[in-house]
């Protein structure tokens, strides 16, 4: 940082949608970070006082580490508009398409990327009979860090067991089988591709809890499989019109080549947590946490 005083930062984080652990957990490692770099720092946990709780906080910057709805839906980034605040990560139009997964298939579609047959369906439909031909995902529409999804598998003899946290519709997706990949992108930068690997499905706990999954980066993948993922993933954060940090989810069917990669979705916010693969990649391209969080603020104040 340079000699000036230090920026002061509101780090949201907690809030009430379905990832608020995360977002806890998230947010208080930005903030750590933050006062490693030399910032002055206040926390706040994102309730229906958010408006005073930052008048008092009379931040210069806000930095979002809020997940789920509310935080990442362009909900929290409309509100921070309508106040003034300069805030990290994308703006409301980006925020709302990304997490809209039907809408921004859309966006990818027209940008010309390779996206998954996907429907919406009522969720008691989903619960009573296939919707599609196994195998297939079902999936909330609007949340992220694999909150409520269920796999069918081909030959199964029912539809998914769907519990009843889930929203009164859903997305059902076409199962794609192989690996995880995700590209996380900074700036107009695309910093590398990881390789998921799990013993299943790359679901909330493979997320979350250590030893849950383990990351290869750089993925151990053919260079054309690289190169359409780096591209791909800056295409999908320019077509959304993201700003600061996204990360993009990719199946690859390595049986297929090119023709089985599939892009599934884009991260507005991307995690923040020790196991998060966005800090992860950032590493390993020489970012440290301290200046990747550093980025985010300087980028967010950098901003009209």
């Amino acid at each position: 940082m340079s000699s000036r005083a230090a920026p002061k930062v509101a780090v949201l984080l907690g809030g009430p949608s379905a990832e608020r652990e995360v977002s806890l957990s998230s947010g208080a490692e930005c903030a750590k970070a933050l006062r490693q770099a030399g910032y002055e720092v206040v926390e706040i946990d994102a309730g229906r006082d958010l408006p005073a709780r930052l008048a008092d906080a009379a931040p210069d910057v806000v930095f979002n580490a809020l997940h789920g709805r509310w935080g990442e839906d362009g909900v929290v980034q409309g509100l921070l508009e309508w106040l003034g605040y300069r805030y990290t990560h994308s703006g409301v139009l980006a925020s709302a398409l990304a997490m809209d997964k039907t809408r921004s298939k859309e966006v990818f579609r027209k940008a010309g990327l390779p996206v998954v047959d996907s429907i919406i369906v009522p969720t008691e439909q989903a619960r009573r009979e296939h919707p599609m031909p196994p195998p297939y995902v079902v999936k909330p529409n609007a949340e992220g860090s694999s909150v409520g999804i269920y796999i069918v598998r081909d030959g199964a003899n029912g539809p998914a067991h769907i519990g009843q946290q889930m929203p009164a519709e859903v997305m059902v997706e076409t199962y794609v089988p192989g690996r995880e990949l995700t590209v996380a992108v900074l700036g107009d930068r695309p910093l590398g591709v990881t390789d998921i690997v799990t013993d299943g499905w790359y679901d909330y706990d493979a997320k979350y809890k250590t030893g849950g999954s383990r990351h290869v980066i750089p993925a151990v993948v053919p260079a054309e499989i690289t190169a359409a993922c780096l591209d791909y993933a800056l295409r999908a954060h320019q077509a959304l019109g993201c700003t600061g940090m996204s990360r993009t989810d990719f199946r690859w069917d390595e049986e297929r080549g090119l023709a089985g990669l599939y892009l599934l979705e884009t991260n507005t916010q991307p995690g923040m947590t020790p196991t998060s693969l966005a800090p992860e990649q950032a590493a390993a391209v020489g970012m440290d946490f301290p200046a990747l969080v550093s980025w985010l603020v300087e980028d967010a104040l950098c901003r009209a």
